[in-house]
């Protein structure tokens, strides 16, 4: 072959290569330009739409949850407040009687060192009740 030939070869080779490139690029440039504006922008709004769709849907959740919580917190202090009314009702009354027995024994003229010692017993009594109350109401509490 003579020179001529190879330059006409080479020539026509890269024609074919620049027409062949020229497509492969326009092809992969039209895949993977970005979006137009218009198009970009219905995009972006249908995200945001939902978006706020699931927001409004999470705060609903919240909200529900929410009033749950309260419901079963007042429940739980109306259980509890009268628990301790009732409590403190029946350790007003042991105070009572327990006074009103102490009265007794003082106008019977008993002994007065077995007269003591039966108050101090008392209020040991009444003493340790007050803390179990007390130990019953921090459980309830935690």
């Amino acid at each position: 072959m003579s020179n001529q030939d190879n330059q006409n070869i080479n020539s026509k080779d890269f024609l074919i290569g620049s027409l062949i490139g020229g497509i492969v690029g326009a092809s992969m440039a039209l895949l993977f330009a970005p979006k137009s504006g218009k198009e970009l922008r219905s995009n972006l709004n249908q995200s945001a739409n939902y978006v706020k769709d699931r927001a409004y849907e999470w705060k609903d959740i919240a909200y529900e949850k929410g009033s749950e919580w309260k419901d079963v917190a007042k429940d739980n202090y109306s259980q509890l407040s009268e628990t301790v009314s009732e409590k403190s009702h029946e350790l007003g009354d042991k105070v009572k009687e327990t006074s009103k027995s102490i009265q007794d024994r003082f106008t019977q003229e008993e002994d007065p060192e077995k007269a003591a010692e039966e108050v101090a017993q008392a209020i040991e009594a009444v003493s340790r009740e007050l803390d179990e109350q007390q130990n019953y109401n921090n459980n309830q509490n935690s």
